[in-house]
């Protein structure tokens, strides 16, 4: 009745294991706890859980994001931890098996379950604002794709405590992923949280495509949309391109191991080539998916702080677009050695090296924005230039690499491994944190403290360097990657520093979560009812922080590129309209968080082999969406009276902070 599922399932051997699983259940019925003590549930309900406010569903998954972080970040610090002692005689305190799963939940959650829903939940908060737009193109889809996420989040964090999880590597190669050599429940609880997640983001996609194409204020031409914009475009097309490829590759994987197919096996004529060229089709893209939207808010902080129009506003533009192309042509770098032929290597290589031209592109445009500005170092341009450090250093190892017969020598090394977080951590963590800062006072009404919002970047700066540099090191000095335990003296100290880096980057997260703490509990002494505390140059900034759940009460006119620092120039930007209209909204919905705890079920029915809980879940997944195409409550009208009140009450606010 329920599968390959007993009690033995979950690994009461394991101490590591059981002491969070108590850690979780406490934690969690505290929280459970509090929300109904304060009678809090419908508030939730009504609110947050069911909205389809492009902004709440941004913040959502910007505190989900949040949370995988800290989960992956656990995972990195027991790796460093069992490596920096696991050396000569001592076997360090994480069995192999149990160190092969953390690796690879380790990489599968900071991928796609802290970077791409961040990403994902700044376009939310800032595109449709951006574009003068009240919310995205298809609002019920959006909830739906957040719910569809929010499923591969639960099965992630289920594999801790119930079966395992993939012991494969982030990308679960064949034939280590295979029924044969991969007989447990991991590689099925990997495929089935990816899949439905990767169903959320491309839905996701879909909508933002739409959402920036059809739905721009009148006057905004397409050269006239801010940058960060232009990156998202860019980013969800290459979602669109990208992800039905990784679906399509996990259901050949689902059915080698299900079904008994031979897609990626020796036998009966399949290829394990083929998995590897099909998943790296979508990795790469993806690596620039995550990246570009940091890039659009790098030029947007730079451009606020500098007191300057961006330089090179269509060159980025462009840039992007040859970043977007490019990203499709460069996958066969991550597997030179697989034999190919010089001539396939050559052509990959260079193409490699080609991308990096855009990209250096940007850097120069950066820097000659903030040359001859009014450059104001606060938190967001910290980790903005810190980015342009790190990135830099991490884009010139790549450059190396990019070389077919350097990349023979280091592909399976820690070089790889430190170049790889040196573009990553460099590049979209800082990214995702300039951008959180930057945007914090537009989502909430006040800014996070900039004290503790520096000691976090030189924690982070200071220990991104301590924990990666001597790995390029031990790169060349011969370590590999994936070991668990290593004999050579002369790796450990190296080791040890990167221990200590990862000790002080811990710090940094430390401080970067009091931050937001300090910030709430102070919030009332820094409120700011301007829409524009930091200075912005782009549209978002002209609406009230936080935006009404309409956004704007009249829909703007764009003439100029940054038209809200034209309209502050020009003395209009904060004038109150003559009169408003009524307003056609979206009205909140249950169905995507139905559908979605639908799918949660169905996922982790097929992990086990429950098949008729499968059922159940899928049927479930079918009515939901049944249900919402006959619901003919969809949306509703904020009448202009409604309007006028709310813009008075706002008006009224600036006044008295004035």
């Amino acid at each position: 009745m329920f599968g390959k599922l007993t009690l033995d399932a979950i690994p009461y051997h394991e101490p590591i294991i059981m002491v969070t699983l108590a850690a979780v259940v406490v934690l969690g019925a505290a929280l459970l706890g509090a929300v109904t003590y304060y009678g809090k549930w419908t508030y939730l309900w009504k609110e947050w859980l069911t909205t389809v406010d492009h902004k709440r569903i941004g913040i959502m998954y910007i505190i989900v994001a949040l949370i995988m972080f800290l989960r992956g970040f656990a995972d990195a610090i027991m790796m460093r931890t069992q490596l920096a002692i696991a050396s000569g005689d001592s076997a360090g305190y994480l069995p192999p098996h149990h160190y092969d799963q953390i690796f690879t939940a380790h990489g599968v959650i900071m991928i796609f379950f802290m970077a791409m829903p961040f990403i994902t939940g700044l376009m939310n908060i800032v595109v449709p604002l951006q574009i003068g737009a009240r919310d995205v193109a298809y609002p019920f889809l959006n909830s739906l794709s957040f719910w569809l996420f929010g499923g591969g989040v639960v099965l992630i964090m289920m594999s801790l405590f119930v079966g395992e999880f993939a012991a494969t590597g982030w990308l679960a190669y064949p034939p280590l992923s295979g029924l044969d050599y991969s007989p447990g429940v991991g590689v099925d609880y990997y495929i089935w949280a990816l899949q439905l997640s990767g169903l959320g983001t491309t839905l996701s996609g879909i909508n933002f495509i739409v959402t920036i194409l059809r739905m721009r204020a009148p006057g905004m031409t397409l050269m006239k949309m801010p940058v960060f914009t232009w990156t998202a475009l860019v980013t969800n097309i290459l979602i669109l391109a990208a992800f039905p490829v990784l679906t399509a590759t996990l259901a050949l994987l689902t059915a080698d191991r299900y079904l008994g197919t031979h897609f990626f096996t020796n036998d009966l004529g399949g290829n394990v080539m083929m998995y590897v060229n099909l998943i790296w089709i979508w990795g790469h893209p993806e690596v620039y998916i995550l990246i570009l939207p940091c890039f659009g808010a790098y030029s947007e902080i730079v451009a606020t702080f500098a007191r300057k129009t961006l330089f090179g506003y269509k060159s980025m533009v462009y840039a992007t677009a040859a970043i977007g192309i490019l990203s499709f042509l460069v996958w066969l770098h991550h597997f030179f050695t697989m034999g190919s032929g010089a001539n396939v290597n050559a052509f990959f290589g260079i193409a490699t090296m080609i991308i990096s031209i855009p990209t250096g592109a940007k850097i120069f445009n950066w820097l000659f924005t903030m040359y001859r500005g009014r450059l104001q170092i606060s938190t967001p341009v910290l980790w903005t230039l810190g980015f342009m450090v790190t990135f830099v250093i991490g884009g010139m190892t790549g450059v190396l690499m990019a070389i077919p017969a350097v990349s023979f020598v280091l592909h399976n090394s820690l070089f790889l491994i430190a170049h790889f977080h040196n573009t990553i951590i460099g590049g979209v963590v800082f990214g995702c944190i300039a951008a959180m800062v930057y945007w914090f006072p537009k989502a909430f009404g006040f800014k996070l403290n900039e004290r503790l919002g520096k000691y976090s970047f030189w924690c982070w700066f200071i220990g991104f360097f301590l924990a990666f540099m001597p790995l390029y090191a031990l790169g060349l000095m011969g370590m590999t990657r994936r070991l668990n335990h290593h004999n050579n003296p002369a790796w450990e100290p190296f080791l040890i520093v990167a221990w200590v880096g990862a000790v002080v980057i811990a710090l940094g997260i430390f401080f970067l979560l009091l931050q937001i703490a300090v910030s709430i509990r102070d919030r009332k002494k820094n409120v700011d009812y301007d829409g524009d505390p930091w200075g912005g140059r782009t549209l978002e900034w002209s609406t009230s922080s936080p935006p009404p759940f309409y956004n704007f009460a009249k829909v703007p006119k764009v003439t100029h590129l940054d038209q809200f620092w034209h309209d502050k120039e020009t003395g209009v930007a904060y004038k109150r309209p003559d009169h408003y209209e009524d307003i056609h909204m979206p009205r909140n919905t249950g169905a995507g968080v139905y559908i979605g705890i639908a799918g949660t079920i169905l996922g982790f029915a097929l992990v086990w082999h429950i098949w008729w809980l499968a059922a159940l879940g899928l049927l479930g997944m079918i009515g939901g969406f049944l249900a919402r195409a006959y619901d003919r409550d969809v949306d509703y009208y904020v009448k202009a009276e409604e309007v006028a009140r709310i813009e008075n009450a706002r008006y009224e606010s600036l006044k008295q902070a004035a």
